[in-house]
């Protein structure tokens, strides 16, 4: 594949689609992944099998000294049930960015998006400093630069299996300096490419500013970059309005996390009514061409099968909540149909 090939194309799983062809979009989940911290992997100890007993327990993080499989999205017969189940409450496409270090299966997206019909569009890159192979420390911004760019052009992580989106990038608070390596090698790439790039920016409320200013100060056009897990980082619309005013896409990821409870970070979780108000004041500034949305599934306790919401939440039961706060058709498919499109369309 070459970049003349992708420009204008979208590139999923099983191929390049035209873009009209995406639908309604989730820009940012995970589907088959293992997030549990590196050190803990070789633990054969996972903790209790989940059930409707201990799922709330589980998810609310306390009380239980094991929860290992609450972390690994490793059922492919389930996922694909799972994503099956997506479509028929009116998803069309999934963004699927388990990228280095989160044990990312190019051949099991392929297998479920033949088997269901969803366009998968899957990232590349790496997630953040902790998660990455110790070799990465020694590698050159270039070294990863030509990684991601064989990526997407050539095939990810030993497969033909091509991407469409570079990340999510990982960046703690402080930025390390292999992040930034890695940052500086997704620019590159995505200047080689014409893809756009998902960052996941560390806990920290001035963090996702700092990426952007990053990108900025680099020459990166900020309109092809994604800026994810605003919902835990921004909390104030000051913030949030001057990153968009940055030029990059702000992404609400994390719907369907209604509790207040949030065991990585010392914040109060948003619902997803304060999601929408926050969103709204982006649309009230002008801001609706930088908004997207997504669940961020990444715990085997979100899936409709332990207990959870599923990756249809957002069309089953947010899309109705949009509608009576007034939202109108035009903003919700812009959100969920057109800004997808042109972020995931190869420039």
């Amino acid at each position: 594949m070459t970049r003349d090939e992708l420009t204008g194309k979208i590139q999923t799983v099983l191929g390049p689609i035209e873009p009209d062809a995406l639908g309604r979009t989730l820009m940012h989940e995970h589907v088959l992944c293992d997030i549990r911290p590196p050190g803990t992997r070789g633990d054969n100890d996972l903790g209790p099998e989940i059930t409707l007993e201990n799922v709330w327990q589980i998810n609310y993080g306390r009380g239980l000294k094991r929860a290992g499989r609450k972390y690994m999205l490793d059922l492919e017969d389930i996922a694909t049930r799972e994503v099956a189940m997506m479509k028929h409450d009116g998803g069309d496409a999934i963004v699927e960015l388990s990228c280095g270090g989160l044990s990312p299966d190019p051949n099991g997206l392929r297998r479920i998006a033949a088997g269901t019909g969803v366009h998968l569009v899957m990232g590349c890159g790496y997630y953040v400093n902790d998660y990455q192979d110790a070799r990465n420390h020694d590698r050159s911004v270039d070294d990863f630069a030509s990684e991601m760019i064989g990526q997407i052009l050539t095939g990810a992580w030993g497969t033909d299996v091509r991407a469409g989106m570079i990340g999510e990038i990982g960046c703690q608070a402080p930025w390390t300096d292999l992040e930034k390596r890695v940052m500086q090698g997704a620019l590159i790439a995505a200047s080689a490419t014409g893809a756009a790039i998902n960052v996941h920016p560390g806990r920290d409320p001035d963090q996702p500013q700092e990426v952007a200013d990053f990108i900025r100060a680099a020459g990166h056009p900020t309109e092809r970059v994604v800026i994810s897990h605003i919902d835990r980082t921004i909390f104030d619309v000051e913030r949030l309005l001057r990153l968009a005013d940055s030029g990059v896409t702000v992404e609400f990821d994390l719907f369907g996390q209604e509790s207040s409870y949030y065991g990585l970070s010392d914040i109060d979780m948003p619902n997803d009514a304060t999601r929408l108000r926050l969103i709204r004041a982006l649309i009230d500034h002008g801001h609706l061409d930088r908004v997207v949305i997504s669940h961020d599934i990444c715990y085997r306790t979100r899936l409709a099968s332990f207990g959870g919401h599923g990756y249809g939440h957002i069309f089953r039961n947010v899309v109705p909540m949009m509608k009576k706060r007034r939202y109108s058709e035009d903003e919700i498919d812009a959100i969920l149909v057109r800004n997808p499109k042109r972020l995931l369309t190869f420039a």
